[in-house]
């Protein structure tokens, strides 16, 4: 059977009518819409004070969506329009609906963050999140950079989730890792031409509606820099802490110590800085070159009263194995690198590993 067409869609969404607005579709409201092999993800939009009441048009939608030819699976995402500016220094509100969300059976929840891309903060956090499992962890992984997720390749998986109810999504596995990443359901090559609500939205309902079980940790690879997207992630997602990734260079650490300040005005405590690049170690002489400098972290930690985990070098292996779906912690557990990144994961766990971790919690059911 021919997959379902973005027009086919649409008209199935224009059946749904807004009491206020009448038909979604026209009224403007369908803001996204994505389409891989049967699996739809929508967005509408609606008013930050509407939220709350706004749920049995979502169901309404899904459903419309679920009963197109060819639709395997349907997820649609309410997403607030966005608060006007707020005053120079203050702190932006959470996302709509307010509070943190709930993640039942989840135990402590850990943002990697970066002040800025290009710094290694996904490799950092996928070997740290392997790390966790290598040493007897439940450990998920959420990937929460929309437009530039990395986690399918990272860890070498391909496919898509599963729904068995068309409500709940599965987890994709891989090493032991549960996780869940945008680009599992978009095309690799599609560019993701979305506004922050709309951002906000399809992180929250891959929180909230995987199927994550239980959990000792769960670790956030958050978006690099600190806009509206992480500022709002921090505030409503129940974190226990932030490990903040930087190169050892001056202008690399200005941007973490946004990063880190930015944990700090929403109240989210800093686990402490890993030093990414550290050095590099000539594979054919054995000479080292500090090439982005060294030790810049480590002294930038001590200024800021917060720990300096660890650092880890500039080495072709551990790009390599990322490159080739399998970290370094798990393509050679026994290398100098890996054990650099299970003595990071021991002291982060040092730090959380008490928070809840395994808690039991009520279950939530979705009707």
């Amino acid at each position: 059977m021919p997959g379902p067409t973005e027009d086919m869609v649409r008209r199935a969404l224009s059946s749904v009518r807004d009491p206020t607005r009448g038909d979604i579709v026209a009224a403007g409201m369908v803001s996204g819409l994505v389409i891989k092999e049967g699996n739809v993800l929508v967005t509408i939009e609606v008013a930050r004070e509407r939220g709350p009441q706004m749920e049995p048009l979502r169901k309404a939608a899904e459903a419309a969506v679920a009963a197109v030819p060819g639709v395997l699976s349907s997820t649609v995402v309410l997403t607030a329009q966005k608060d006007a500016p707020k005053p120079p220094g203050e702190t932006p509100r959470a996302a709509a609906g307010g509070g943190k969300l709930l993640l039942p059976g989840v135990g402590a929840v850990v943002a990697v963050a970066s002040g800025k891309g290009g710094v290694g903060k996904s490799t950092t956090a996928a070997n740290l999140a392997l790390a966790l499992a290598a040493g007897g962890k439940r450990v998920g992984m959420l990937d929460a950079d929309i437009f530039g997720p990395s986690l399918p390749t990272m860890l070498g998986i391909k496919g898509r989730p599963s729904s068995p109810d068309g409500k709940r999504i599965l987890p994709m596995e891989n090493y032991g890792l549960k996780t869940m990443s945008i680009g599992f359901m978009v095309p690799e090559d599609s560019p993701m031409i979305w506004r922050g609500p709309m951002v906000m939205g399809a992180l929250e309902q891959m929180l909230k509606d995987v199927e994550w079980g239980t959990l000792d940790v769960l670790i956030v690879d958050m978006p690099p820099g600190t806009g509206d997207a992480q500022l709002t992630m921090a505030q409503r997602v129940p974190l226990a802490g932030a490990v903040i990734v930087s190169t050892p260079q001056d202008l690399a650490l200005i941007d973490a110590r946004r990063g880190l300040n930015m944990f700090k005005r929403v109240d989210v405590p800093v686990l402490g800085i890993v030093e990414n690049m550290s050095y590099f170690l000539c594979p054919h002489c054995g000479g080292r070159s500090d090439i982005f400098t060294h030790g810049g972290a480590r002294r930038e930690a001590e200024k800021l009263g917060v720990d300096f985990l660890g650092e880890i070098p500039l080495d072709m292996r551990i790009r390599e194995t990322s490159d080739s779906g399998r970290p370094i912690v798990v393509a050679d557990p026994d290398s100098a690198h890996a054990k650099a990144y299970r003595a990071i994961a021991d002291k982060v766990w040092a730090k959380i590993g008490g928070q809840g971790a395994g808690r039991a919690a009520p279950k939530i059911v979705i009707q």
